[in-house]
């Protein structure tokens, strides 16, 4: 592999390895405080949420990855793809890193459901990441139809299992609405 196409790769491994390293020095957990790596946790309200490599959360990074992909080809659609990766991983670096800081975990827990949201662990946010690396991959070897039809799969899936999304986080985050939280709630 030439230098000029490994640039982009070390790259985007230095910006994962760097949110990492911040999320360690703001003091988030390497992994779950219960001592175990779980592939796959699917209990929304524990305090094991966001603490494994995966959970009901994952599909919203996979969509993050989908949207990422779609800006980038519009915005950027003649740089490598390689390129537009590691800036689709430094937004998303940059996401969880936020996500991780006290003013956010306070946000969630006094807008949405997640009252026993205390942040993610730190194998948990560079699952996200891995995760919307596969979304975008996925967006960029499948006709744009196919990641629409893959968002709506999601999106709709989730909110049916957990009566959570990505789209309606974003929602909760920005402006809560008592309708969805009393609904999110179960009633």
């Amino acid at each position: 592999m030439r230098r000029r196409n490994l640039a982009p790769v070390i790259v985007t491994l230095v910006l994962i390895l760097t949110a990492a390293g911040v999320e360690f020095a703001l003091g988030r957990q390497p992994i779950c405080k219960c001592g175990v790596v779980k592939l796959w946790h699917g209990v929304v309200q524990s305090s094991e949420n966001s603490q494994h490599l995966s959970d009901w959360y994952t599909p919203s990074h996979i969509v993050h990855g989908i949207w990422f992909f779609a800006l980038t080809w519009l915005a950027m659609r003649r740089q490598p793809l390689a390129w537009r990766l590691a800036l689709a991983v430094a937004v998303e670096a940059t996401w969880e890193v936020i996500e991780n800081t006290p003013f956010i975990i306070d946000r969630y827990r006094a807008a949405t459901i997640s009252l026993d949201y205390y942040g993610d662990s730190i194998i948990n946010s560079m699952s996200d990441i891995v995760a919307m690396m596969i979304g975008f991959a996925f967006a960029a070897r499948v006709r744009w139809w196919v990641s629409a039809i893959a968002i709506l799969v999601m999106e709709i899936g989730v909110a049916l299992v957990i009566r959570d999304n990505l789209l309606l986080n974003i929602l909760m985050l920005i402006h809560p609405f008592e309708a969805i939280k009393h609904w999110q709630a179960g009633g």
